[in-house]
């Protein structure tokens, strides 16, 4: 989510603009290094496996690369039964899985040893040109999960598996509200949720168990973050089990389903809630309101716990795809931040506002002009936008998804604590569209000026495409097309909030200023999520350093820095991945003067699934060569 003035964000970058790539490529450097780095790795394993493979025919080497993928997959759906519905695959929707225990985490590292040694015993240049860049992504992956759990950090993510952000018990809502990718179409569907619900006993269980693990090893929580997921386990607690939102699939039975059916599951619906998932809630919440709340720490920062720094470290790679240090993003950040705020002042000269930047963000906070009456209002004016973006595609794409999505507002049980907006993707088998979910809590807080740049980032061209067109594309292994890298993804989302003016946004300056707002608050999080995480920053000075530079309300930005501190390194994954886009565009448009045409620039950037940003690079140069 972030856009900008047509002077930062325009197709052509403009000075300020190539002046903010230039400054950042001396650290985005590390990435063509690391391009060059797997390169070799892939150069001196073929070299290693050439005898052995280069006498198969490239068919056989094709299908053992592709069985490899498969099985890999297969075994992936065991040990994570969650992640095969989100690919499509349903048959495992009966499953929760723990994700937790020693045996879950000696079979994930397992896993991923029996994948890479079964990749490395192809030759990969005998494979052709879609297959190497598959076994690429394949290997960057592997790796890179091998060494995080080798490393032990697997492990220590299982001693703190609640947070208000993310985490099992607000998803299991999510989903058995009938309203997410669960599918409730058939009796099975009904069937395999009740067994799913009755593993989550055992997951809170095991819960409670790793986090007295955690707690007698100093690693937890900051209280923070267990005072903000008390009241969403306590939405969940309720008298009667129609009080609850996993009763809701009741309310909305298919014609499929008979009414001996119905009767059935009603009985079975409510004797699973009231008995079992309430209690689950209620013991959960009380073993952290009265045993784990006490020990929670004052500090937010993960580099405060025993490893980490090293955790953070590895965290931070995960999420940008790059090698580059905690020190040198924070640099990146402090940058971007005073970029974007000269671009700031220019525009709030324009509207002729008197007053500094402070007192400009405080004005447009509370003039009621920039506020929403009513969520009916809100939700209709986020439709209107999509309207002029759907009229502005063509001009900068020749490739869309197939999927729709549409317009919700977030639910209420986790609004309080929920981000402004969010993205779900759409059922893989076209059943369920992709959905933009707009945060109707607080109206205050969710000001007009904001909805163009949100608009794009989250739904269209942003997320929705990225992600349906993913998902949609045929001939690729299906991890290409369902797993998420971060900094592509996330760097996609804020790259095409630059698209504005092109989509026929941003007329309006404060359009224009919610974009660059946006903008700032990306680039902020480079400073506060390295400032909390690997300098020792407080809560407090993140939630200044925000208000001080972004005109989002005090309800957004505590929520926020707090969304920082649950999911460490995740938020440096936006600005990073965008300014290697913006770098990628710049290259290509020096390169080919005359030739360059931004629909083909996206086509190329969306045609492969995710990939990591050095393999996105690659990719990339081999398009531009192919013009010489």
């Amino acid at each position: 989510m972030n856009a900008s003035a047509q002077n930062l964000f325009s197709r052509i970058p403009t000075p300020v603009l190539a002046t903010a790539v230039r400054r950042a490529r001396q650290y985005l450097k590390p990435l063509g290094r690391m391009a060059a780095a797997t390169a070799a790795v892939v150069s001196l394993t073929a070299c290693v496996n050439v005898s052995v493979e280069s006498k198969k025919e490239p068919k056989a080497l094709s299908q053992q690369l592709h069985k490899v993928f498969a099985d890999y997959r297969q075994s992936n759906f065991e040990l994570n039964p969650i992640n095969a519905m989100f690919e499509g695959v349903m048959d495992y929707n009966h499953r929760l899985g723990d994700g937790l225990s020693d045996d879950y985490l000696s079979q994930s590292l397992a896993l991923e040893q029996r994948a890479l040694e079964s990749l490395r015993a192809i030759d990969r240049d005998a494979l052709s040109e879609a297959d190497r860049l598959s076994y690429d992504v394949f290997l960057y992956q592997r790796e890179a999960r091998e060494q995080y759990l080798s490393e032990g950090y697997g492990r220590l993510d299982t001693l703190i598996p609640v947070s208000q952000f993310f985490s099992l018990p607000n998803f299991m809502a999510v989903l058995g509200s009938g309203a997410s990718t669960q599918p409730f179409a058939t009796v099975a569907d009904y069937d395999n949720w009740l067994e799913r619900m009755g593993e989550f006993n055992l997951w809170v269980d095991l819960a409670i168990e790793r986090m007295r693990q955690g707690m007698s090893e100093g690693v937890v929580q900051p209280r923070v973050l267990i005072e903000r997921t008390l009241p969403q386990l306590q939405a969940h607690i309720v008298d009667k089990a129609e009080d609850s939102i996993f009763y809701k699939p009741l309310t909305m039975f298919p014609e499929v389903v008979s009414t001996a059916d119905r009767e059935r599951l009603t009985v079975s619906y409510r004797e699973a809630i009231e008995q079992h998932f309430v209690p689950a809630y209620r013991r959960l919440h009380a073993f952290l309101q009265e045993e784990y709340l006490p020990t929670t720490r004052a500090s937010v920062g993960l580099g405060d716990l025993p490893g980490g720094q090293g955790w953070y470290a590895s965290k931070v790679r995960e999420y940008t795809t790059t090698n580059l240090s905690a020190d040198q993003i924070h640099e990146i950040g402090l940058q971007q931040v005073k970029l974007i705020r000269e671009e700031m002042l220019a525009i709030k000269a324009r509207v002729g506002f008197e007053g500094d930047l402070r007192a400009f963000f405080d004005h447009l906070r509370s003039d009621p002009k920039f506020q929403y009456k009513t969520e009916a209002e809100l939700l209709q004016a986020y439709e209107d936008v999509r309207t002029v973006i759907d009229a502005g595609l063509p001009k900068l794409f020749d490739i869309e998804p197939r999927a729709p999505y549409v317009i919700r507002p977030t639910e209420a049980f986790r609004a309080a604590s929920a981000a402004a907006a969010e993205y779900n993707s759409p059922a893989p088998d076209g059943s369920k569209p992709g959905i933009f979910y707009v945060n109707t809590y607080d109206l205050p807080a969710r000001p007009t000026y904001i909805r163009e740049a949100l608009s794009i980032h989250e739904a269209a061209p942003g997320h929705h495409f990225q992600i349906a067109i993913a998902q949609e594309l045929e001939g690729l292994p299906a991890f290409r097309k369902f797993d998420h890298v971060t900094a592509y993804v996330e760097g996609w989302g804020l790259y095409t909030e630059s698209l504005g003016k092109d989509l026929g946004l941003y007329t309006d300056p404060y359009q224009e200023f919610g974009a660059l707002t946006m903008a700032m608050w990306r680039a902020c999080r480079l400073v506060v999520d390295t400032g909390m995480h690997a300098k020792g920053w407080s809560r407090e000075q993140a939630i200044e350093l925000m208000a001080a530079n972004t005109a989002l309300s005090h309800t957004d930005i505590v929520a926020e820095v707090e969304r920082y501190i649950a999911l460490p390194g995740q938020a440096l994954a936006y600005m990073i991945g965008r300014l290697k886009l913006l770098e990628l565009r710049e290259r290509a448009q020096i390169t080919l003067g005359d030739k360059y045409d931004i629909r083909d620039y996206h086509r190329v950037v969306l045609s492969d699934g995710s990939l990591p940003l050095s393999i996105l690079e690659q990719q990339v140069d081999r398009w531009i060569a192919t013009y010489n």
